[in-house]
């Protein structure tokens, strides 16, 4: 049995109140009665209002449900259906056009365009690495990957590919940075005169990019360069393995990566009671302290890390120039479905998470807006916000967090807010959206998986959707993208808060991802998800190549390039002449992801994996990858493209290839030949059941089914 306290009318899970009580609140000034009297106040206030949200949700499906059987068999009428949707208030009018006035937005969310990692907060390690990933070796991730077009060799370093290593990077250095006169591939000395930086005597053909350096001038230890708003090291050591054979000595070319970081409260976490919340609250109030430490075993030796230091360097013309060494971190609360057993309320109903995330994760950033050279320069906490429906949700968000800076005393709009546009209420009324939130808006996306989960849902009555590829290449997901880019920038998000795109899924393919990824700078975005900090490395590379403020710029002037009606065209098949092969080998795909994600979430509580495909490709599978494999086997289902007993068939086939998977894995309980773990349960659940859950959501029968299993 949880252990609880009882607090102003809450009863609160005893690890949760301690942790508040003794680490959270002191160094705020929020005493402990303040505290929670604000709080019992938010959740008791706000969670009738919060609930009514969800039942509006659940009114407008039946609805849209009841529409679409109506007209089973007659041909979509996209004009009568537009119709409707605004008849029910699902598609609301426009309204006038405005600018955002975010105030005080750092640095990183108004002014440089780069990479944004995502990592779950419940891993120390991880979430050190992705704050620490600000910086990134381009040595080190051009020889680990394949990004030159094979891996590595087998065994100690290899000096052929380390030298094809210095080739590629240099001609990425004549790029960014071109030599007036020269080439970075000839260049034998670096040095820094009368406040330039000359190479081989030769200056840069743009001097503006020479930052400052470190060291004696005349031969400097490192050299600081700047390209669209991101920063490039060079360091020179002649005693270093690879600076000892260099002509010039330069042992490693060091690029500003990762410029933003969300640490993760909802998709890529498995928390689903008090001791889970609890660790990461640890996290986040250790990140916010700067004092979160991680010791582990690398190499038969304990290695502790700890966040980076700030990095110092001498101006060209004498003085200091400081350069931040993490990631701006924003933190990811959970969206208004969910509740949370960790606290429950004066009736003894849990709590809804979200708001329970809000002031919590809140207080602990007072610990970094109260110290100087933190998180923030500009005195503002970034909570990202996901799985909002429409406008009055965005509204509610907003207000709650009026509430909880009042309680915290913080001044109003300290929390900026991201506009995760993943739910198709939101994608088509992004605009009103972006209004109920103008003063606190720092960023918006697009995802793609979550966005599809809940198209699926929303038109489940509309007939089979297409096979999941063919869904990428219909119109609608187009409009979706560029409807992102195209409103965020009338709004006037450019140069206040940022603009993003999408996760890279397959962490192992760095060659492919170069190759496409540079689609998110050249599409208007100012930052997009990566995998990992080696990624994060990688994609930078695409920010120097492409100006996105000029991006920005010219799409701002030639207007919108889509409009409502083509994110309204809905993606089912246009004819149903698959063979059994094909509609049995898109079921076992989905299958053999829910399963391996699923089975690693139930039983290692683990949020975020790399679950290989059913060709052993490696691809990041979180809640929202789950979400729209579960929704498109239950949309064939729903519509006879297969039958139960051919996706059971699939299920228990799959589980088998699942469990050879992960036959290395000393902690993995097979689900092969019995299917009857709760684990296995559990993806069933989501499948069989996929028309039941709310919007399509994952999170209620993976928390049951998690809790069912730590219960047992």
């Amino acid at each position: 049995m949880t252990q609880r306290e009882t607090l102003d009318g809450l009863q609160v899970d005893a690890t949760l109140a301690a942790f508040i009580n003794d680490q959270a609140l002191p160094g705020t000034g929020i005493s402990q009665d303040a505290f929670w009297s604000a709080l019992s106040k938010l959740l008791h206030e706000f969670g009738p209002e919060n609930k009514e949200f969800l039942n509006k949700r659940e009114e407008i499906q039946r609805q849209i449900d009841e529409w679409h059987l109506a007209r089973r068999n007659q041909p979509h009428d996209h004009v009568a259906y537009k119709s409707f949707l605004q008849e029910i208030g699902y598609l609301l009018p426009e309204g006038d056009d405005f600018q955002i006035d975010t105030a005080n937005v750092d640095p990183e969310i108004a002014h440089v365009p780069g990479p944004q990692l995502v990592v779950p907060i419940t891993n120390a390690r991880y979430a050190l690495n992705a704050a620490n990933a600000r910086w990134g070796s381009l040595y080190d991730s051009f020889y680990g990957t394949d990004a030159m077009g094979s891996l590595p060799p087998k065994g100690g370093y290899d000096r052929g590919r380390g030298a094809r290593v210095v080739a590629r990077a240099r001609v990425f250095l004549d790029q960014a940075f071109p030599i007036a006169g020269g080439s970075h591939a000839d260049a034998r000395r670096y040095h820094v005169h009368n406040g330039a930086l000359l190479v081989d005597d030769m200056p840069l053909a743009d001097p503006a990019k020479f930052v400052g350096y470190r060291g004696h001038p005349k031969a400097p230890d490192a050299v600081v360069l700047v390209n669209n708003g991101l920063h490039v090291e060079l360091v020179f050591d002649r005693t270093h393995f690879i600076g000892s054979h260099d002509q010039a000595g330069l042992a490693d070319v060091r690029l500003e990566s990762a410029v933003s970081a969300i640490m993760d409260c909802e998709d890529s976490v498995a928390c689903v009671d008090g001791e889970d919340k609890t660790l990461a609250y640890t996290n986040w109030l250790g990140l916010m302290k700067g004092d979160l430490t991680e010791t582990f075993d690398k190499g038969g030796k304990p290695v502790t890390r700890r966040l980076a230091d700030d990095r110092t360097f001498t101006a060209p013309g004498g003085g200091e120039v400081v350069l931040k060494g993490r990631a701006l971190m924003l933190v990811r609360n959970v969206g208004h479905l969910m509740t949370t057993p960790a606290i429950l309320d004066r009736d003894g109903n849990e709590v809804f998470e979200g708001l329970m995330d809000a002031m919590i994760t809140t207080l602990i950033a007072m610990h970094d807006l109260q110290r100087e050279g933190g998180n923030t320069v500009h005195g503002s906490m970034y909570v990202v916000k996901p799985k909002m429906h429409g406008p009055d949700e965005v509204d509610f968000a907003v207000r709650t967090f009026d509430f909880v800076e009042q309680a915290l005393g913080l001044p109003q709009n300290t929390v900026k807010l991201g506009i995760m546009d993943e739910e198709r209420r939101t994608s088509v009324n992004l605009k009103q959206c972006i209004r109920a939130a103008r003063s606190r808006v720092a960023f918006i996306n697009t995802g793609f998986l979550d966005r599809t989960g809940d198209e699926i849902h929303t038109s489940m009555e509309a007939g089979p959707f297409s096979r999941k590829d063919f869904i990428k290449r219909k119109a609608w997901i187009g409009g979706y993208e560029d409807n992102n880019v195209d409103i965020g920038l009338e709004c006037g998000l450019s140069g206040r808060a940022q603009i993003g795109k999408g996760m890279w899924a397959m962490p192992d393919m760095m060659a492919a991802m170069l190759e496409q990824k540079i689609a998110h700078p050249k599409s208007g975005a100012n930052c997009a998800w990566v995998p990992s900090p080696t990624a994060a490395t990688l994609h930078a590379l695409h920010y120097h190549q492409v100006d996105v403020f000029a991006v920005q710029a010219a799409l701002l002037k030639g207007g919108r390039r889509t409009h409502v009606d083509t994110i309204l065209d809905i993606p089912v098949a246009s004819f149903q002449k698959w063979s059994e092969a094909q509609v049995m080998r898109e079921v076992e795909n989905n299958a053999q992801g829910i399963l391996g994600y699923v089975v690693r979430w139930v039983d290692q509580g683990v949020g975020c994996s790399k679950v290989p495909d059913l060709n052993d490709v490696g691809l990041m599978e979180d809640r929202a990858t789950c979400r729209i494999s579960a929704q498109h086997i239950a949309n064939w289902l729903h519509h006879d493209v297969v039958s139960e007993d051919q996706v059971r068939g699939a299920m228990e086939k799959m589980a088998a290839v699942v469990d050879q998977q992960n036959a290395d894995d000393p902690a993995y309980r097979p689900m092969a030949p019995d299917y009857n773990s709760i684990a296995y349960q559990a993806a069933c659940d989501l499948v069989f059941k996929g028309r039941e859950q709310p919007s399509g959501y994952t999170e209620p029968v993976l928390h049951a089914r998690r809790l069912q299993l730590k219960a047992g």
